[in-house]
């Protein structure tokens, strides 16, 4: 059954995502130092150091606060082998891909000249490049914490407790509710259909079938997406996320405040130059 290991391995990754989003909701509960802050203290502070890594002109900085993410982590039980997996390769990929002409198309002092001079490297360049990087990485780990250590709907409630449209979170919530099902749904055709499937399909059919699958998938999305909005309406969702627990700031949650804020001033003042 070599041929057909394209849909377990399908199956295998939508079970990966399942279990990912429920390990993400125990951690949100678990005992930990952003678990124990007021969720519009993590979403304000962590917004606040994540602009001051975007707005940040010096590694060094950038460094800084990536050394903050990761404390964060470390203190509110965040794996980092998590975070290596599933945020700082990918990105570092992803954004290396990208970074990858700034060192030779970036005017400035060669570094390393291939043969010929055709793909000359410049530090200008090399510095362009590691700067995006950091700044994504570090981005993306702050803002990955802040989605671990927050229940969903706790985070929804506190975007609009900062007054951010309702349509916003409408959009979010359902993006949020949409993907799983989805995911859920193509997880039960690729079982049903790997259920009827006899002996070793050659490559064709599996293109075939593939595109099928896919057009069928498309069809279902269409429809699924009215019957989520529709089913959420009628549990009495109107843009505005209902948790039980209420919000209430203590001194512990000011001082956090305050703490972020101006490691984030701070940190953008030195680092925008």
């Amino acid at each position: 059954m070599t041929g057909n290991r394209a849909l377990p391995s399908t199956l295998v990754g939508l079970a990966r995502t399942f279990a990912h989003a429920l390990a993400a909701e125990d951690l949100a509960r678990q005992p930990g130092l952003l678990q124990s802050l007021d969720p519009r203290v993590r979403l304000i502070g962590i917004s606040s150091l994540v602009l001051a890594a975007l707005l940040a002109h010096r590694i060094a900085v950038i460094a800084g606060l990536f050394v903050v993410a990761v404390a964060l982590a470390l203190f509110s039980h965040v794996r980092l082998a998590t975070l290596a997996v599933r945020v700082w390769l990918v990105v570092l990929l992803f954004t290396g891909i990208i970074g990858l002409p700034a060192l030779f198309l970036t005017p400035g002092s060669f570094l390393v000249t291939s043969s010929g001079t055709v793909l000359p490297i410049t530090l200008q360049g090399l510095n362009s490049a590691i700067l995006l990087i950091a700044r994504v990485e570090t981005a993306a780990t702050l803002t990955t914490v802040l989605v671990l250590t927050t229940p969903w709907m706790a985070l929804l409630k506190s975007f609009r407790a900062l007054r951010v449209p309702p349509e916003v979170v409408m959009m979010l919530a359902m993006t949020h509710r949409y993907v799983f099902l989805l995911a859920e749904t193509a997880g039960q055709m690729f079982e049903s259909r790997q259920s009827r499937t006899v002996g070793v399909l050659d490559r064709t059919a599996q293109r075939h079938m593939a595109s099928r699958t896919a057009g069928v998938l498309l069809s279902k999305s269409i429809e699924l997406s009215n019957d989520v909005f529709l089913a959420m309406q009628s549990r009495g969702f109107r843009g505005d996320a209902k948790v039980l627990t209420e919000f209430r700031m203590r001194a512990f949650d000011y001082l956090s405040l305050i703490a972020f804020v101006t490691v984030g001033v701070a940190a953008a003042w030195v680092g925008r130059s």
